[in-house]
């Protein structure tokens, strides 16, 4: 590949990663925000698991920013413990959500309608297949495996806003509140997933290293 195209899609993959984190954040601090008011489990969840992934995202512009200082061991290095951190947080609020989750079905607590949280949900199905295809293209194309997964994470945000949407959809137009913490159960077995999903690659990636 010649420098100047390659040096091209470095700056567009790095651009898609700077997107992604400042995306997620705005979207985790809004359905934070409105899922705390509403006291809907699910889009808290969804909310924290946006917060994390903006972590994930952050890692990606680490990577194509570019460090030439460091060697490459050293620099695969310090994304291990990144990946590690960000792992660790999965599992972290998965637990809490968990927790939530389950106490409001037990106490029945229903929450309140959110209009707001409907439409992070349909912001977040109709953008996040957008950036899936623009990361895809350019991973393909600078034949970066670490882009192509975070690609896939990206579409699965988009596969989550869908249990979401159902949870708070119920909710808001027929009442059936048992919807959003089920919404937040799966949220709960997505965040687990990513989690084990890090450490599990990581085990692997120690293993090839040993």
């Amino acid at each position: 590949m010649e420098p100047f195209r390659k040096d091209r899609l470095r700056r567009r993959a790095l651009f898609l990663s700077w997107f992604t984190v400042g995306y997620n954040v705005v979207e985790g601090l809004v359905s934070i925000i409105a899922g705390a008011l509403a006291g809907s489990i699910a889009l808290v969840g969804f909310g924290i698991d946006s917060a994390v992934e903006s972590l994930s995202g952050g890692i990606m512009v680490w990577r194509f920013t570019g460090h030439h200082h460091l060697s490459r061991e050293a620099e695969e290095k310090l994304e291990r413990r990144a990946e590690r951190f960000v792992a660790v947080t999965f599992f972290v609020f998965g637990a809490y959500v968990l927790y939530e989750s389950v106490k409001k079905l037990v106490t029945a607590e229903a929450p309140q309608h959110s209009l707001v949280g409907i439409i992070v949900a349909l912001v977040s199905l109709v953008s996040m297949p957008l950036l899936y295809r623009a990361k895809t293209k350019v991973g393909r194309e600078l034949r970066s495996g670490s882009l192509l997964a975070d690609a896939k994470e990206t579409l699965a945000c988009a596969f989550l806003s869908v249990a979401l949407l159902v949870g708070l959809g119920l909710n808001y137009f027929w009442g059936i509140w048992q919807a959003d913490p089920v919404a937040g159960l799966f949220i709960v077995a997505w965040l687990f997933k990513e989690g084990w999903e890090i450490f599990t690659e990581e085990e692997e990636g120690d293993d090839e290293d040993d």
